[in-house]
């Protein structure tokens, strides 16, 4: 997978303190939602050609894979991700008939709903997951200025600090994470 043409114009950058009329918060949100839309669109295709799943589903994958085998309540999924609960049941459904998810129902609630990953996704994930972390950190890389980069390390201290164009080695090297 090849890094797309970025050029330094193309990135948001955040001006200097008190330069402009937002307050540093809002400058800040600023960036990381730029940052962010950098990642989900690098990421859709990649999750689309690993996965097949659409970049919703992966969050769905992603926030199960991060709690106890047992699962969470739609409801809590739901929340959690920010997304309505009659979108989350279709993109459940399709998570199940693909094998990645169960439903069950909630001891003693009979309309609660427990889902949790399969063994088929852990193991989907645990064999994309290094390829899908070169990605973020590429596209993260990629769509910051040297400013951003370094307050976004001392987040992510493994994100670099070079452009992906300018480093062939994140092509064939995946990160340990």
């Amino acid at each position: 997978m090849s890094a797309p043409d970025t050029h330094p114009a193309d990135q948001f950058v955040c001006p200097a303190a008190g330069s402009g009329l937002l307050p540093a918060e809002l400058r800040a949100w600023m960036v990381l939602l730029a940052a962010t839309g950098a990642v989900e669109q690098r990421l859709r295709s990649v999750v689309k050609e690993t996965l097949d799943v659409s970049h919703d589903e992966f969050l769905i994958l992603c926030l199960l894979a991060e709690q106890p085998r047992t699962g969470l309540r739609m409801t809590q999924v739901a929340d959690l991700l920010g997304r309505p609960k009659t979108r989350l049941t279709y993109q459940i459904a399709c998570l199940q008939r693909s094998g990645l998810v169960t439903r069950t129902s909630v001891c003693g609630d009979k309309r609660g709903v427990q889902v949790a990953l399969t063994d088929k996704a852990r193991e989907l994930l645990g064999e994309t997951s290094a390829l899908l972390a070169t990605t973020v950190r590429q596209a993260l890389a990629d769509s910051m200025g040297d400013e951003q980069r370094a307050a976004m390390c001392a987040l992510l201290p493994d994100l670099e600090t070079e452009p992906a164009g300018d480093r062939p080695d994140l092509e064939t090297e995946p990160s340990g994470d």
